[in-house]
């Protein structure tokens, strides 16, 4: 079986590192699980006690990961990261002690349920800032916080807001400074300090180091740059993290010489993806390998071979197929044979695929 490798002590390296520059920042943070899923092993050989100690909150997008979340460490803070549907306030409310907010009707029905079990639900209600994801408009914020702010079982502790993952809206300067704006003319007009503006996620953490980030700004959602060394912005490594966290072993399970054009009449029933061919090379061959993985894994855009020399000739549901030339090394000598494994890197998405898969066994080094 195909395997993912996950490096827990490089991952662990990593948040305490976060968790350092931002305590000089004097800003906190949440740290995004979403990757992993909810996956119990994950979260206890991650989040131990020396790892969390100074984390504001652990947070994810699925409440089955933060039901988890809270089996595994019951006295955990827990923040639901987008808004929850009508329908789950309940677990909501149980299972997260923020959530984000961007509908007046959930707020409410939020504050029944936080009502009924004798709890404060705080939240963050989440300001459309152009990337046309959630988030009130700018607009109403003013008499959107008016209906919420006194409802009795719901504490509104901030403002927030999401760019860079849909559309790719930037984070620059005068987006994120907006949501100062809008704070301060909410402590204006309401006489009522909110505790944060979170506007930061890895994509910001750039404007954070080079001291672009609008002063108001103090708490941070952190997924990528936590778990993959990056910020997404320019893709580049931030300070030292780690970026060699996880890694991909797939198993060559055939290894034979084959024509690199098909034989036979081609429709449009196939299920798989395949590279384009050209017919002039119709009596060509080359070494094919076929690794137990497909599409039901991962997408074959979110992984890169470490052995440049290989490249993708087609994938089904169950396996890859790739060519590795003449499967000769620089000495003459064969390269693979049936049995050995190829190596992959891995994009953000890939690994939150292959942690999903069944099919796909999980090494934590």
């Amino acid at each position: 079986m195909a395997e993912l490798i996950i490096h827990s002590k490089r991952i662990k390296e990593n948040i305490k590192a976060l968790s350092e520059f931002f305590e000089e920042k004097d800003i906190e943070w949440s740290l995004v699980t979403k990757v992993f899923s909810g996956d119990k092993t994950f979260l206890k050989k991650i989040l131990t006690k020396d790892v969390i100690e100074k984390i504001n909150s652990v947070g994810d997008s699925r409440l089955t990961s933060l039901k988890n979340l809270r089996e595994v460490n019951p006295n955990l803070r827990t923040i639901y990261i987008k808004p929850p549907a009508n329908i789950y306030v309940d677990e909501v409310v149980e299972y997260a002690d923020i959530s984000l907010n961007s509908s007046l009707s959930t707020i409410k029905k939020l504050n029944a349920s936080a009502k009924k079990k004798g709890k404060v639900h705080q939240i963050i209600i989440m300001i459309e800032l152009g990337e046309l994801r959630e988030g009130v408009q700018r607009d109403n914020i003013i008499s959107f916080y008016e209906q919420v702010f006194n409802l009795s079982n719901i504490e509104v502790i901030g403002l927030g807001s999401n760019l860079g993952c849909m559309y790719g809206v930037e984070p620059t300067y005068d987006k994120l400074l907006q949501l100062s704006l809008y704070k301060e003319l909410i402590s204006i007009k309401f006489n009522k300090e909110l505790k944060y503006i979170s506007g930061g996620s890895s994509i910001t953490l750039p404007l954070l180091d080079n001291k672009i980030l609008p002063k108001g700004i103090n708490h941070f959602r952190i997924g990528e740059a936590a778990f993959f060394g990056v910020s997404p912005l320019e893709n580049k490594t931030f300070k030292n993290l780690h970026t060699n966290t996880f890694e991909f072993n797939a198993n060559i399970i055939e290894l034979k010489e084959k024509k690199l054009v098909p034989d036979g009449i081609i429709n449009d029933a196939n299920i798989g993806h395949t590279v384009e061919y050209n017919e002039k090379d119709i009596t060509e061959t080359s070494y094919k390998a076929i690794l137990d993985f497909g599409l039901l894994d991962v997408d074959k855009s979110d992984i890169i071979s470490t052995d440049t020399d290989l490249s993708f000739v087609g994938v089904t549901s169950d396996m890859m197929v790739i060519d590795v030339g003449n499967n000769k090394n620089l000495e003459g000598k064969t390269k693979y044979k049936v049995g050995d494994k190829i190596n992959f890197k891995l994009s953000y998405m890939g690994v939150a695929r292959l942690l999903n898969s069944k099919f796909i066994d999980k090494i934590y080094m």
